[in-house]
């Protein structure tokens, strides 16, 4: 990457993206569709979830989460549970299988990045240890701030 201070925004924002999709596409296990890995990823992060509410925070349609809750079901990655607090309603949550399935893809995105970072000279590893922290840190607060509005 070019380390020209004037390198644009949209050229950093393209090679962010650019190297989230090689790290996505490492993760193989459980040959699971994007949206699939993503809600996994969710239940497992943040604990078991409406229907609704995982739609919602997943950019889905109610059908479509549905429909693709019922095949993760199927594959014995989550499993629907009785809210404690409300007997009218359902939850969706990890199983065991989609625990270890998440933590081996987690595994898999981690070797593709750091085999990635081994590809940089000993400098440019260093910035990528120094900017994406803070970069996070950046998203965070944000996200923080918005949570108090």
């Amino acid at each position: 990457m070019n380390l020209d201070p004037a390198v644009s925004a949209e050229a950093l924002m393209i090679a962010v993206e650019r190297m989230v999709r090689h790290v996505r596409r490492s993760a193989i296990t459980g040959g699971l569709s994007m949206a699939a890995s993503t809600a996994l990823g969710r239940l497992v992060r943040e604990g078991p979830h409406l229907l609704t509410e995982l739609a919602r925070a997943e950019g889905a349609s109610q059908p479509n989460m549905t429909q693709l809750i019922t095949r993760m079901e199927r594959a014995g990655l989550v499993s629907r549970v009785a809210d404690p607090h409300d007997g009218r309603a359902v939850l969706v949550e990890a199983t065991d299988i989609g625990l270890e399935v998440f933590r081996q893809r987690c595994a898999e995105r981690a070797d593709a990045f750091q085999s990635l970072v081994e590809e940089l000279s000993e400098p440019e590893q260093q910035a990528v240890r120094i900017a994406l922290p803070a970069l996070d840190r950046a998203v965070q607060a944000r996200q923080a701030r918005q949570d108090c509005s």
